[in-house]
């Protein structure tokens, strides 16, 4: 029998640093797997767990419950019948909707292999005072669903951010638990919990529009290309993202400094330097980077944005703080 989580919350949230935590802490006896959603197509999220100790599977381009549920049928059974894990967490894109998700989980095909427990829903409290986050549909049913909702980035929060989640506590709370944490470092027994009794969570209309068909792996190189973009609209945002081969570098601080003043609202990427790999990771104002010593085959940014940009502007100067 296999454990099913799902780590929910909206784009920036935390939700992959609190599984890259979470996948710190896990019990040295116990065989996990990720599957994880992303609303780009490079796979961002993929690079960044990799040999982390869990196998991983991604669905990259946009929500996976969309079209009936195959990406995410096809990718739940080939992890549970070829990894048979103890537990699998389940991240979806932080624009996704997890109402058919948690109805496939818990439909009567899978009750003889998985058990479903407590969903966890990621909020930063300070968007809270953001108009176009709180009305996003997806947003709210996020927080809907969960069985625990965990107030993340406590580090960064006003007296305004905490006295604006006292507020929607009151109202909005009910039977659910709520727990705080800084960095994503949320107790690894909550995974343990129970789901709660089934919930109304609202059907979201979706509304995904993408530059190619859906499939069940990242966007890759083909030929002799040294690069290629994709990009992906729908639920309001857009997204650009790039991947490079494994001989292009990158120039480390030009490579921070496009990051850091991209006139996006969330970068993340993965990125072969001179200084070794570089992982970011920026929302709205809040950025964070880290190197590491492992090689990725190729290196890979995603920008998302409500609403349209220049992309080719922006892709001119990523171009340009190449090395090679």
């Amino acid at each position: 029998m296999t454990r099913v989580n799902v780590i929910t919350g909206f784009l920036g949230s935390g939700k992959t640093t609190t599984l890259l935590h979470l996948l710190a802490h896990k019990p040295a006896n116990e065989n996990w797997a990720i599957l994880v959603n992303e609303f780009g197509e490079v796979g961002i999220d993929g690079a960044l767990l990799a040999d982390r100790g869990a196998t991983l599977k991604e669905i990259p381009g946009g929500c996976m419950c969309c079209v009936n549920g195959l990406p995410l049928q096809v990718g739940l059974n080939m992890l549970l019948k070829q990894n048979k894990p103890d537990r699998l967490i389940i991240e979806p894109t932080g624009l996704g909707h997890p109402k058919q998700l948690l109805d496939m989980l818990r439909a009567a095909v899978y009750q003889p292999w998985i058990q479903v427990d407590a969903t966890l829903t990621l909020l930063d409290p300070r968007q809270l005072a953001d108009a176009r986050v709180v009305e996003n549909e997806n947003f709210r049913d996020q927080l809907t669903a969960a069985d625990i909702i965990v107030a993340n980035k406590s580090d960064r929060w006003s007296e305004e951010d905490r006295q604006r989640l006292q507020q929607w506590q009151q109202h909005n709370l009910g039977d659910r638990q709520l727990v705080e944490s800084a960095w994503g470092k949320v107790d690894p027994a909550l995974l343990c919990q129970s789901a709660l009794a089934d919930r109304a969570v609202p059907e979201a209309a979706h509304h995904h529009h993408t530059s190619r068909p859906k499939g069940l792996a990242a966007l890759k190189l083909e030929g002799s290309a040294r690069w290629r973009r994709a990009l992906n609209e729908g639920q309001g945002y857009a997204s650009c993202g790039w991947i490079f081969d494994g001989d292009t570098v990158f120039d480390t601080i030009p490579a921070l400094e496009w990051a850091r003043l991209a006139p996006v609202d969330r970068v993340k990427g993965v990125l072969r330097t001179p200084d070794g790999l570089v992982n970011i990771n920026r929302q709205g104002d809040d950025f964070f980077m880290e190197t590491r010593t492992t090689t990725p085959p190729d290196s890979r940014i995603e920008l998302i944005h409500h609403q349209p940009v220049d992309w080719n502007v922006l892709q001119t100067t990523l171009l340009r703080i190449r090395l090679n």
